[in-house]
């Protein structure tokens, strides 16, 4: 077996179902889960359509091998979706590849990336994969099991949970070969600003790391101004090339189809190249069905406005009736609140369950300890994924647990 396999660590939700296992929820309250972030808003019909009726209209339906790149029809709808949405023009041929989900793609584009030879130059060294802390685990999974060290950069909490860039030294940047960032973050909401993305871009140019910008959020905002995304930021910087720059975005949050398993990446024609070579033999074709669904959703926006909208509402709802008992403000965007509790935070979410029957996930299981100090210890995340009255229902029951005392 594969030795770096033992490095993983348990991933947050067998640590919740293990926190709960001897736990007997208060039988008189239905369960309310805000700890997975799975959308449960209805998927549209127009897309599931879509799907449906690729089986019987593609010539070959199910019985032909689709190619790794995605059909030209696909790769020409994520170029028109990040015109309309960034401004951004992109070459379908070589700057888009079509992934199965964000999460697959992080963890392939870091096996692609990470050459453990070209740190082992000198001394047996370990390349280092730097990634925001608190972070979404599968960041540090790739790390390790690419034979790199996850090198975790806190938020401050006074600064809307921005990354602490400058903290990171000098020796760590000299072995960096991936910068993971994830705007908006999860699990803070917090969105990268220009004068970050700067700073980022110039050590990338210093140091020769790639930065991959993890934006599956990015749809779901709260301020006027949708979030900034790095490609974005790169044209606003000068940097037209995208260079040492991957984005990687998904349609699970923006339209409701985590069971699709279907996003893009874009940015560097050179790392896409190579990203492309990678994927052909691991086997990460989308199926042509997908395909065809998916274009129907990147071309069609009226379905995320009103998506964003559902989301807009209940947060106006459920965002004041916990700060009154909490420590919470509304987010910059994505679908979760990052509370402050007092005490510990596994207590609370433990204890929470077993009186009210509401799940959440304790801060510290999203986070690593680092100098002592573990960023996400008294914090609890949310996931406002629920339709709105279900998540009300759950608001209520915590501010009653708070404001009890138990």
């Amino acid at each position: 077996m594969n030795s770096l396999l033992s490095l993983l660590q348990p991933y947050p939700f067998e640590r919740l179902r293990q926190l709960f296992a001897d736990v007997t929820p208060n039988p008189a309250l239905a369960h309310i889960s805000l700890g997975m972030g799975e959308p449960k808003h209805p998927t549209p019909a127009f897309i599931q359509q879509a799907m449906i009726d690729a089986i019987a209209s593609t010539p070959s339906g199910l019985a032909s091998y689709p190619a790794t790149a995605g059909e030209s029809a696909l790769r020409d709808a994520f170029a028109h979706w990040l015109q309309g949405r960034y401004h951004l023009k992109v070459d379908p041929a070589t700057q888009l590849l079509p992934i199965n989900g964000s999460r697959e793609a992080l963890f392939a584009l870091t096996q692609t990336i990470v050459n453990q030879a070209s740190s082992r130059k000198a001394t047996d060294v370990k390349p280092v994969v730097v990634c925001p802390n608190p972070f979404y685990q599968i960041y540090e999974g790739a790390a390790l099991l690419a034979g790199a060290e996850p090198y975790f950069v806190p938020t401050d909490a006074e600064r809307n949970f921005a990354q602490d860039w400058d903290c990171v030294p000098d020796a760590v940047w000299q072995r960096t070969q991936l910068l993971i960032v994830c705007s908006p973050a999860n699990p803070t909401g917090s969105v990268m600003p220009l004068s970050d993305w700067k700073k980022l871009f110039d050590l990338s140019d210093r140091y020769g790391f790639v930065i991959a910008s993890d934006e599956c959020y990015s749809e779901i905002y709260f301020r006027d101004e949708p979030p900034l995304g790095g490609m974005e930021a790169a044209v606003k910087l000068g940097r037209l090339d995208f260079r040492n720059l991957i984005s990687l975005t998904s349609l699970s949050k923006r339209s409701n189809v985590p069971g699709m398993r279907s996003g893009f990446c874009a940015g560097d024609a050179n790392i896409i190249k190579q990203f492309l070579l990678y994927r052909t033999y691991h086997g990460c074709a989308m199926s042509p069905v997908v395909q065809t669904a998916s274009i129907a959703a990147w071309r069609d926006e009226e379905h995320v406005i009103e998506n964003r909208a559902k989301y807009r509402s209940k947060f106006a709802q459920v965002t004041p009736m916990l700060a009154a008992v909490l420590e919470v403000a509304l987010p910059d965007a994505g679908f979760y609140l990052w509370a402050k509790v007092q005490g510990s935070d596994v207590d609370f979410a433990r204890r929470l369950f077993a009186l009210y029957n509401v799940t959440v996930l304790p801060g510290s299981y999203l986070s690593r300890t680092c100098d002592g100090i573990n960023p996400g210890e008294q914090r609890i995340r949310m996931a406002l994924v629920a339709e709105t009255a279900e998540c009300v229902q759950a608001a209520q029951r915590i501010v009653e647990f708070v404001k009890s005392g138990l």
